[in-house]
């Protein structure tokens, strides 16, 4: 797609008054909250937290141009996150620990959020990245008015861990232009050990069924910078832990064999909450993350952002 083809998605519903119906829809989910499939039932609008411990007000701990991200979001000038305070997963591994965890940040208003949007594009970010956005949806839908009307025109970027919930994904059809979503696991039991979330595999692919039939394959512009389509993260973890094969055989046979997916290589023991003798207490070895991306190979997947050769 050539860039001055694109327009951002969100600037069609903002022009056809989408926008007030649609944040009405995402703010009654905080009421007995069902923002993501925890649905803990707390009415955060009145102060009541969930498992995410996040109220009704965006909280974020940083933001600013990125470019540790994949080279399709970063480019020259860098992807503009926005780091989300808190998470709806509770991974243990979790190499943003002190943010999703111990809540480093602060909680701004809607103006800050629709400013510091605003801000990064004028620094000249290829994107708005929203990383960890899954219990801030309502938050970020009803600061984005206020961002266009100041300008605001790149793509938006959702950065989450998988854990989404479809109801909720549906009521960004039209808003986002790239999904970027972790595929952490396939076994029920890993994902209930290791970050407290043992539907995460059927919460997961139903995820991204939705958010490919949304924006389907990643499409860039003439410079390979990303404009639109979904985008899958997979870490792989020591000991197979992450279900390779599996993840892999699905986005083939269930999404499309041409998902651009990142095979990631940088797991590594983080935060104080991996126990004594865990598998997860070793970073992998070279031979586990070549095994990985043969796997991705085998099962059919022809997009792949790898470590090294």
């Amino acid at each position: 797609m050539r860039r001055d083809d694109f327009k951002a998605a969100y600037l069609a519903a903002y022009e056809k008054g989408l926008f007030p119906e649609i944040i009405r829809q995402a703010f009654g989910l905080l009421e007995k909250c069902t923002v993501c499939p925890r649905k803990c039932g707390v009415d955060r609008t009145r102060g009541e937290k969930g498992f995410c411990r996040s109220g009704d007000r965006p909280e974020i701990s940083s933001y600013g141009p990125h470019f540790g991200e994949e080279q399709p979001l970063v480019g020259r000038r860098g992807s503009g996150t926005i780091f989300m305070t808190w998470c709806n997963l509770g991974c243990i591994f979790c190499q943003n620990y002190g943010i999703s965890r111990l809540g480093e940040g602060s909680r701004i208003s809607f103006d800050d959020l629709s400013r510091i949007m605003v801000q990064l594009q004028r620094r000249g970010c290829h994107n708005i990245n929203f990383v960890s956005p899954s219990h801030f949806v309502p938050q970020i839908l009803k600061a984005l008015p206020g961002a266009i009307e100041s300008g605001l025109s790149v793509p938006l970027v959702y950065n989450t861990g998988g854990y989404d919930s479809v109801e909720t994904i549906r009521l960004l059809d039209g808003i986002f232009d790239i999904y970027m979503p972790d595929f952490k696991y396939t076994s029920r039991a890993a994902a209930e050990t290791y970050s407290e979330a043992p539907d995460y595999p059927e919460i997961v692919k139903a995820a991204l069924k939705e958010m490919h039939r949304q924006t389907g394959d990643l499409e860039m512009d003439e410079d390979g910078i990303a404009l639109r389509g979904l985008l899958v993260r997979h870490l792989v973890l020591p000991g197979g832990l992450a279900g390779t094969r599996e993840a892999m055989r699905f986005l083939a046979r269930n999404i499309s064999r041409d998902t651009y997916v990142n095979i990631m290589d940088q797991y590594h023991p983080c935060g104080d909450l991996i126990p004594p003798g865990s598998p997860l207490n070793r970073r992998i070895t070279r031979d586990e993350y070549l095994e990985a991306v043969h796997i991705a190979r085998e099962e059919g997947i022809t997009r792949i952002d790898r470590a090294f050769s």
